[in-house]
């Protein structure tokens, strides 16, 4: 780490406070330059053990930056992750405030759930799947405490990786699952399709990244636990959403989901 406890807090406060009043800040890259990757997650992790003081729970994890696109536009080679607290799902057909967010986004995800725990490193999409019970249709809500998304790597990791909620359908049992690498998900709004996409564009199978998500998750002394959910990253772009519209994506093989936004 190369900020001090002190900087590292401050930058954790104003992500909190930018959350809280719906008013976005500008890029914490800029206004700590001496912010590095182990910094940013720290500044998440402080926040998250914040609303866990508060009563909220950890229901799993997010992994971002899976696709080509994504990590060339940061300038990166691997993916980034963030917590999924139990404030942060939503029912599936239900309805979301959309002024409880600066400016949020869509992405269709296949959603893993856990039976058994996964600890890093060295563990394999073989294992993964091994370690999974059931996947389900998922929309991520990523949303950006940072002006217009002017984000640089660490701006996102500091604010837990751009999640803000996850709405998933119904459970389908691994074992009756289709490959999920070919699953295809068509993304609409307002029932026009927008986005389309499979699971191959999430580092080849969305086991992959769950398994380089166990892996850097060790790092920190952590690890996947059973009933853990996981969003493995977004199978489409991610276009922004307002009040008044309904995001449906509708995956081959697992089914559809969707969620209004008001």
């Amino acid at each position: 780490m190369t900020l001090s406890a002190q900087d590292r807090a401050h930058a954790a406060r104003l992500l909190r406070e930018a959350e809280h009043h719906v008013a976005p800040i500008d890029p914490l890259s800029a206004l700590l330059p001496g912010l590095d990757l182990a910094d940013a997650y720290a500044v998440q992790q402080d926040n998250v053990a914040r609303r866990l003081a508060d009563g909220a729970t950890v229901v799993g994890h997010k992994v971002g930056l899976t696709s080509a696109a994504m990590q060339q536009l940061l300038g990166v080679r691997e993916p980034d992750f963030g917590h999924l607290l139990d404030d942060m799902v939503h029912r599936d057909g239900g309805v979301v405030l959309a002024a409880h967010y600066c400016r949020p986004r869509i992405e269709p995800e296949i959603c893993f759930r856990l039976a058994r725990p996964l600890r890093g490193p060295d563990v394999t999409v073989e294992e993964v799947l091994d370690a999974t019970e059931a996947v389900a249709p998922a929309l991520e809500i990523v949303d950006s405490r940072i002006r217009d998304w002017q984000i640089t790597l660490v701006d996102t990791v500091a604010d837990n990786a751009s999640s803000a909620g996850l709405v998933h359908g119904p459970w389908t049992p691994l074992a009756d699952a289709p490959d999920l690498a070919a699953v295809r998900a068509d993304l609409l709004v307002d029932g026009e399709p927008v986005a389309s996409g499979s699971g191959r564009e999430v580092l080849g199978h969305p086991a992959a990244a769950v398994a380089w998500l166990a892996n850097a998750l060790a790092e920190f002394g952590t690890a996947l636990e059973p009933g853990h959910l996981v969003l493995p990253g977004a199978m489409t772009t991610a276009p922004f959403v307002i009040a008044g519209q309904k995001i449906e994506a509708r995956f081959g093989g697992l089914g559809p989901v969707s969620v209004t936004f008001v």
